[in-house]
């Protein structure tokens, strides 16, 4: 009898492997108990305990399990070319060098004996703003920062020019901070004193005078009226709604699990956030985990084309006879119109609602049959024919879909690294939840989860770069900026920066201590900034955290999930956040009650005929072996 055939484990039969060898060195005692898997036959199984199931695949002699530790080759060719760009911006090959008489005159004197480093420090002295120095300069192959997400080659710049210096890209030159005292000033201190720049710019086409885009006087008016809607009532509501849409995706996994067929995770999320953010916002069921809308692509088509308008060194969409030649935009316009029509039709429907309603408003108004956002702005008396409220609207929609999204992709990503932390994240949903569905006085339990998410967001923060344009001269750190200055404030090098965090790029949840304060920007004096910070913050801050907080409770407690054997590389791209290169596809099991192992000693040089890694009641990783009959009739675990 195999172990794929014991009912209660489960395995997923491609993680079996046949006719590997286990060295007597990874063995160690632990205590004696009874073990369901024995029953009936005693003398051939074991279970085996290791460090990791990483350590048990370098451990396997098998194919498959070669496999999965053969680092495929065009992941092999992105961190060769990753590399390369790393050493060409430390070579010195996009520093931007002096020129003209300034130039001439340090080459000379130099030559005659006057120490170079004295030189440059007195051009820079006498050439910057009262006494002020220049900003170090970058020059940027638009080839080499474009072929990768681009706000990686950003940190090797970074690296090597510091928090804050200049990046030219052909005709276009960006401030590129990735200081936390920088960024506090931008942000929180003289923020008065940015706009959101090239970002209302480059939004404008699918955002117009929304949230995100906004001006200054636009922003505090309609912050003004969509906050109130965020109100206790209505995010206790939102946390059932969070479960239910969870509930639907965990069948989805279900049905995968029985038929042991791979998933692509991250085209999942994305479905399930755009039906949480379609009843949060409209009370509309987009129902895209069972249907194909085409809102997931359109969102995502026009977002990666705000990017590339954010970065292109000709706007040639604003060329009028552009938008009906070029088949990019062709596809740009037609998504943007699905969006709208949508909207359209929305905000129709619940208009009509309200009018039949006779319900009085109040403060913490809530309809029970619609609890949206949208129900309570008309409600409150917001102006349906307002472009305003359909540019909020649209904002919110495209916003709290795919930030979430990219959130729960990259936590799953981060968690099938750590079988440990998924471990521990398990034995905390097993003992807040059980079996029940998740309410706000659970949530506020959940701290462990919690602080998955925030690791997960300091790692991948969505989005990795906040922009701002200075709207008149200012310093940033010992430099003189002039008006009109665009700012890539580069939350992702303030995230990974050894400086600021100590291992920086390991997933760590547990340095977000558990009785400690939510991280945030305050907190953290501006060098975590996951929702940006000061008065631009992200107003759904709170709402995005409960509603990834339930979604990875409600999945890790049914399910058990690894990178699938032979899926691509998990590179980055970006469309506003992060997104993956080929998908997120992983295997999916169904969780089952673990056993509990005898001590017994194994003997050197077993021969194991299948093998699958699960958790004991700690929620440990540990691995279930089938030997030999004839060479062991001992359970045991390493």
């Amino acid at each position: 009898m195999a172990a794929a055939s014991v009912p209660w484990l489960q395995f997923p039969a491609q993680s079996f492997h046949s006719n590997s060898t286990i060295s007597s060195a990874r063995f160690k005692p632990l205590s004696i108990s009874s073990s369901p898997i024995f029953s009936g036959n005693p003398g051939r199984y074991c279970v085996i305990r290791c460090t990791s199931w990483n350590e048990w695949k370098q451990g396997s002699s098998s194919t498959e399990a070669r496999k999965v530790e053969k680092v495929p080759e065009e992941k092999r060719r992105e961190e060769k070319r990753r590399a390369e760009l790393y050493a060409r911006i430390a070579s010195g090959e996009f520093t931007a060098e002096q020129s003209g008489i300034s130039s001439i005159l340090i080459n000379g004197l130099a030559r005659l004996g006057v120490p170079r480093a004295f030189l440059e420090y007195l051009f820079k002295l006498f050439g910057g703003r009262e006494g002020y120095p220049r900003i170090p300069e970058a020059k940027g192959s638009i080839k080499a920062i474009r072929s990768e997400a681009f706000f990686i080659p950003l940190y090797g710049l970074y690296r090597t020019y510091g928090g804050i210096f200049r990046l030219t890209i052909g005709p276009k030159s960006f401030l590129i901070v990735s200081d936390p005292s920088i960024a506090k000033h931008i942000l929180k201190d003289n923020s008065k004193a940015y706009s959101k720049g090239i970002l209302a710019e480059i939004l404008d086409f699918v955002m117009g005078k929304g949230l995100i885009p906004a001006d200054g006087e636009t922003w505090r008016v309609r912050r003004r009226a969509i906050v109130p809607a965020l109100h206790q009532k209505y995010v206790a509501k939102m946390i059932g709604l969070f479960g239910q849409a969870t509930n639907r995706l965990c069948k989805k996994l279900d049905a995968a699990a029985s038929d042991r067929e791979d998933v692509e995770m991250e085209s999942l999320f994305s479905r399930l956030t755009l039906d949480i953010i379609g009843k949060a916002l409209f009370n509309y069921d987009f129902d895209s985990l069972t249907v194909d809308t085409g809102i997931v692509e359109a969102v995502y088509t026009v977002l990666r084309e705000a990017e590339n308008r954010s970065v292109a060194p000709i706007p040639v969409w604003k060329i009028p006879i552009w938008k009906d030649i070029s088949p990019k935009l062709k596809k740009v316009n037609k998504a943007l119109k699905l969006i709208n029509e949508t909207l359209d039709d929305l905000i129709a429907t619940c208009k009509k609602m309200v009018d039949d309603e006779e319900l009085q408003f109040h403060e913490e108004y809530v309809n029970e049959q619609d609890p949206s956002i949208l129900h309570f702005l008309l409600a409150s008396g917001d102006d349906v024919t307002s472009k305003q409220l359909r540019d909020d609207l649209m904002t919110m929609l495209i916003a709290g879909h795919e930030t979430s999204a990219a959130v729960l992709t990259w936590t799953f990503y981060l968690l099938s690294t750590e079988p440990t932390v998924m471990a521990k994240l398990q034995d905390e949903v097993d003992s807040v939840l059980g079996d029940r569905y998740p309410t706000i006085e659970d949530v506020k339990k959940l701290r462990y989860t919690t602080r998955v998410i925030n690791e997960s967001l300091r790692l991948y923060p969505q989005p990795p770069v906040l922009i701002r344009r200075s709207l008149e001269d200012d310093i940033l750190g010992n430099y003189p900026i002039k008006r009109g200055e665009d700012i890539f404030i580069s939350v992702w090098n303030l995230h990974r920066s050894p400086d600021l965090w100590k291992d920086a790029d390991t997933f760590c949840p547990e340095r977000w201590p558990l009785d400690g304060p939510n991280p945030n920007e305050t907190n953290q004096n501006f060098s975590y900034l996951p929702f940006g910070g000061g008065p631009r913050k992200c107003i759904g801050d709170m709402l995005a955290t409960f509603e990834t907080v339930v979604a990875l409770a409600m999945l890790v407690r049914r399910f058990d999930f690894q990178l699938a054997i032979g899926a691509p590389p998990v590179g980055l791209t970006t469309g506003a956040t992060i997104h993956t290169t080929q998908g997120l596809r992983m295997t999916v099991t169904r969780r089952t009650r673990p056993s509990q192992v005898v001590e017994m000693p194994l003997p050197v040089d077993s021969k194991v005929t299948t093998v699958s890694c699960v958790k004991d009641k700690k929620g440990e990783d540990f691995t279930v072996a089938y030997v030999n009959e004839s060479v062991s009739r001992h359970p045991t675990r390493i």
